[in-house]
């Protein structure tokens, strides 16, 4: 063994000497087996036997990433059995067959103690010792049932842990991160808010009645062992798609994966241009190589396919199941709760609708401009001699509204290209299936961002419910606009008459008029830090989605305040700033109770496409 092997491999037998059989890393070094990659293939393998710890080596011996020291990321739920859990299989099995596929079908029925946090390969037994110590301290206080509330939302429905045991489960949260941080020097985050068991969530609104009723005939005084399980995934493939396999393949070409019925790829959605069509490239987890494979021979996969579970925590119940449930048959009808039961669920309700429905901004970037496609000579090409617009492409707009001066005011203020409108409108539908709820909309006052703004509500259906709200104050850094003056951009009045639904009782936090031409980088990043906490000022009350349409510089310049973090370095935000895509989005939730606001995933992915370049058919006349 290498001086580095040795070294790891110290830190890891010391545990086990005295032990009267060999250890499961003394098995895999005695087949030949580095240490390194022997303690790697345990933790992908949840260290169950040596036999499936070297089957995985040697499926991973053409694994580019074999050496690499990344460690595996672990979660701990507290996960339900018995009849309990073969009810709510039956839900999510009835669920997505009546409703489709929504996000909580891609994970198993649980309750998070904590989120996914990573550990060194040689320090996993410390953490299954963490989950002993943890589990055998609360044993005697952990409630013999577990108090389930139904709450349902537009976007959520499940079950809410309430009062006292939901106090004992935190603690035991809490203490298996205690020692998990003191013995294997891992930073775990515990799970301190509301205690949930996600029935179904970010599904299509019009689902939500046929849902809860499907949730009703889950009841929660059905027969319980509730089981803390430690599960692990790859860390590298957490966005990625998952697919199943389903028929085998055998490669044709040196450069594609070989496929046998029940393989899990990783797929990433955004690294598909080399993929001709009918086929994908991702990377095979039972072997780490990657390639193209057809995309017909395979499915889609949850995400929680993939996770290895690791050790697990049983609490017993500690009454007779019986005469809890003759005791309970009184304060029941049909899986509902009397009102006598009622207050003790009030309080969970209460910290559900301030964990679920708290409020959030949304900072999105516009759509695709007709300048940034046709070059600054566009409106040129869409101008007749006398002034007046027509469409020499496809994506130009349709039509242009009305100007006061006319055509030319277009030329710094440039509307959005037929493309633009389809990523909005597509951003916008993708936000309606998503199930937020979007209650108020602050746009930059030019042109393609109060029209990326329109379009989007149009697919949410509230175009006629939510007025939006202009701030000049979030207008893209003056610097970076052309001309010595700011751009002549439409007034409330030239918008209302084009039929953009805009305030005009809102007072913004800068008039048009206080925009300045070429202002610095310190005046840009002070107007939107001001602006944005006009913006939060004005919706004190609105639980929901804060919209703000504005540009590229908005996702950082107007995030950046709310999560108390200074401005970045001039030359880093210009860098950061050309790589935002159109309809690019930035999503912070405020947390009330530590008092500050988090950057988190925004509720819909990025909308990637390629380059259509321009054709002439009279380029292939014959003889030309």
């Amino acid at each position: 063994m290498a001086a580095g092997e040795t070294q790891l491999y110290a830190k890891v037998s010391n545990k086990h000497k005295g032990r009267s059989t060999p250890s499961l890393l003394d098995t895999l070094l005695g087949m030949g087996f580095p240490a390194h990659t022997a303690l790697k293939a345990l933790a992908a393998t949840g260290r169950k036997t040596a036999e499936e710890a070297s089957d995985w080596l040697r499926c991973h011996r053409n694994d580019p990433s074999l050496d690499d020291p990344i460690p595996q990321e672990y979660a701990l739920f507290l996960c339900p059995t018995g009849p309990l859990l073969e009810k709510l299989e039956e839900f999510w099995k009835d669920s997505k067959r009546q409703c489709a596929k929504n996000r909580a079908h891609e994970v198993f029925p649980h309750i998070t103690l904590c989120d996914f946090f990573t550990c060194e390969d040689h320090k996993v037994e410390c953490l299954y010792e963490a989950l002993k110590k943890a589990g055998d301290r609360i044993l005697g206080s952990f409630p013999p049932t577990v108090p389930l509330v139904l709450y349902s939302s537009i976007s959520y429905l499940g079950f809410f842990v309430s009062d006292s045991p939901a106090d004992v489960i935190r603690e035991f949260a809490m203490m298996f991160a205690t020692e998990a941080s003191v013995l294997a020097d891992c930073t775990v985050k515990p799970c301190t808010k509301q205690l949930h068991l996600t029935l179904a969530h970010k599904f299509y609104p019009h689902h939500q009645r046929t849902l809860e009723q499907l949730a009703r005939a889950i009841h929660p005084s059905l027969s319980c062992q509730w089981t803390a399980a430690l599960y692990s995934r790859d860390m590298r493939f957490v966005h990625y798609q998952t697919l199943r396999a389903l028929f085998q393949y055998k490669p044709q070409n040196v450069d594609e994966l070989t496929l046998s019925p029940g393989d899990y790829i990783f797929v990433d959605p955004t690294q598909q241009e080399e993929a001709s069509k009918g086929w994908v490239i991702g990377i095979s987890q039972r072997t780490g190589c990657r390639g193209f494979l057809p995309e017909n021979y395979t499915e889609q996969a949850s995400e929680s396919d993939t996770w290895v579970k690791h050790r697990t925590y049983t609490f017993s119940l500690a009454m007779d199941l019986i005469s809890r449930k003759d005791g309970e048959a009184s304060g029941r009808r049909n899986g509902e709760l009397h009102a006598s039961q009622m207050p003790r669920g009030i309080s969970s309700i209460q910290a559900l609708q301030a964990t679920i429905a708290r409020r959030s901004v949304l900072v999105v970037r516009h759509g695709e401009r007709v300048d940034q496609i046709f070059g600054k000579s566009w409106l040129q090409q869409c101008s007749t001699p006398d002034g007046k617009y027509y469409r020499p492409d496809l994506n130009f707009p349709y039509s242009l509204p009305r100007r006061s001066n006319g055509i030319k005011d277009f030329e710094n203020d440039p509307p959005l290209s037929s493309c633009g409108i389809f990523q909005s409108r597509m951003a916008g539908e993708a936000l309606l299936d998503s199930g937020i709820r979007v209650t108020s909309v602050f746009t930059s006052p030019a042109l393609r961002c109060v029209q990326t703004a329109k379009h989007i509500l149009e697919e949410l259906k509230l175009e006629k419910k939510i007025k939006i709200r202009v701030e000049p104050g979030i207008f893209e850094w003056t610097k970076w606009e052309s001309g010595k003056t700011t751009p002549t951009l439409m007034t409330l009045d030239e918008l209302k008459e084009a039929d953009f639904n805009v305030s005009t009782d809102y007072r913004p936090a800068f008039p048009l008029a206080s925009l300045l031409p070429a202002e610095s980088y310190d005046e840009y990043v002070d107007r939107c830090a001001v602006s944005v906490q006009h913006i939060i000022s004005t919706c004190p009350r609105d639980v929901g989605v804060i919209l703000i349409v504005s540009h590229g510089s908005a996702l950082d310049s107007c995030t950046r305040p709310l999560l108390g973090l200074p401005p970045r370095d001039s030359g880093d935000f210009a860098q950061l700033v050309r790589k935002i895509p159109s309809l690019g989005m930035c999503f912070c939730e405020e947390n009330k109770e530590e008092g500050k606001w988090e950057l988190v995933n925004p509720p819909v992915k990025t909308l990637t496409h390629g380059s259509n370049s321009a054709f002439n058919w009279r380029n292939w006349l014959v003889g030309r």
